[in-house]
């Protein structure tokens, strides 16, 4: 019997290449995506299950793998408190929920530079996310750490665009501990997180730039 895959933050960018690697990996029989909304997709592995993050039901949460591609921005949220909720609340109550049932281990997609201790809003929550995590005691807990996210969103985003273009054009020039602030294609994170998670290891991992393209 192959395992069952838990997918949180299905309709993001990094998400979606999540959502469609693990339809297409042999070890998995079955993809569960926790949604607000249906999304509009059918495949034969895929199983949709409609989640109020705010009062998830835990037996949502059954499963080998839980992969969490949760994440927003300031200024979609609209405040630092509902951001915060977002990505870092929702994220650590349903880690707890699936390690309750048994979930062996965690994938996250967190940030290079999360620390628990930072200045920075959002770096700080990140960190927050992953102590939090850590704290569950996963059989494995990995935490991918990219930076500038590279792939093509369903919304336009300007800034983000352009971007993306500076991205190609620095990236080869950050060099030594630089390189850790490349740009990276959301299809090698996902890529990264699903080896990580069928490697036989043990134990938290961060991986950051490096470590994902590889």
């Amino acid at each position: 019997m192959g395992k069952i895959a838990l997918l949180a933050g299905a309709t993001g960018l990094t998400g979606a290449a999540l959502l469609e690697q693990l339809l297409a990996h042999p070890a998995y029989d079955t993809v569960v995506v926790l949604v607000r909304r249906e999304l509009p997709l059918q495949h034969p592995k895929l199983r949709q299950i409609q989640l109020d993050f705010d009062h998830p039901n835990p037996d949502a949460l059954r499963g080998d793998d839980f992969y969490c591609a949760l994440g927003t921005t300031l200024a979609k949220a609209g405040s630092k408190e509902a951001q915060y909720k977002i990505d870092c609340t929702y994220p650590s109550e349903l880690g707890r929920l699936a390690r309750a049932n048994g979930v062996q281990r965690y994938l996250l997609v967190s940030s290079v530079g999360a620390d628990a201790q930072s200045g920075n809003f959002y770096l700080r929550t990140k960190g927050e996310l992953e102590n939090n995590l850590k704290a569950l005691k996963f059989d494995r807990f990995v935490a991918a750490r990219p930076s500038f996210l590279l792939g093509q969103r369903q919304e336009f985003r300007l800034g983000e665009r352009i971007g993306i273009g500076l991205s190609y054009v620095i990236s080869p020039l950050l060099m030594g501990g630089l390189r850790k602030y490349r740009g990276i294609h959301v299809r090698q994170i996902a890529a990264a997180l699903i080896r990580l998670a069928n490697d036989g290891q043990t134990g938290d991992l961060v991986v950051e730039y490096d470590g994902l393209v590889g």
